[in-house]
Order: C-alpha cells, then structure tokens, then sequence
C-alpha cells in the first residue's frame, strides 16, 4: 500500500516498500537486533532475513485517515533488555522514517519473533 499526499504543487505517492526498506534498515542497525524475521504461516518456523530481503519483516499499512502503522517483526541478541531494545528501535524508527519521507508516524509496533542464543 502506498501513502499519496497533496500539496500546492501536486500529489506525493510513496510506496510502502520503500518505507519497509528504510524502517528495516534502521530497526537493524539498533543495538540487540540480529535481524529481520519472516514467519513461514505454512509450517510456523521463524526465518532470520538476509540484508537484501528485510523489507518483508516489515508490514506498512495506512488507515482512513491517511495515518501510517508500522510493524516490524525482529530477532534479538540473547542477553539484552528486550523492553530497552523495543523502544530503541520505535523511537528510531519514527523518528527516521518520518525525517526522510516527511510523513506523520501514528504508530511502531516491534514484535520480537525469536531470541538468538549463541555458543561458547
């Protein structure tokens, strides 16, 4: 779905693959974030997102009212304050989306998919 915006000169339509793009780039550049999650619907399994696929851990949507709702679908690092990390990475989030499209953020929603634990 795409955000379209009026103004004295014309119209502004900005797709929300280029918002997913730019949310999951900040949201993956946060400290505790692994990466980007897709879940498979078939089977449930929970798949960490190469660099060039993290748009699809995030879900742009536009209401009525034109405002934007984001939801970003993450993994984070074993051992971080998950609270901490998730309003990290919404201020972040609105903050930079809204900086460079000029688009009002109504809301950032942060769903933590899987915890990565690693070995010694």
């Amino acid at each position: 779905m795409a955000g379209i915006f009026q103004n004295e000169f014309g119209s502004i339509t900005v797709s929300g693959s280029v918002i997913s793009a730019i949310a999951g780039g900040v949201a993956t550049k946060c400290y505790g974030v692994v990466g980007m999650a897709f879940k498979n619907t078939r089977d449930g399994i929970v798949n960490l997102l190469k660099a060039g696929n993290i748009s699809k851990g995030v879900n742009v949507t536009f209401d009525e009212n034109d405002a934007m709702h984001i939801d970003l679908h993450i993994i984070v690092q074993y051992g971080v304050n998950i609270n901490a990390i998730c309003e990290s990475i919404m201020h972040n989030v609105k903050y930079q989306v809204s900086a460079i499209t000029g688009i009002e953020i109504a809301e950032v929603n942060v769903f933590v998919e899987s915890v990565r634990v690693t070995g010694n």
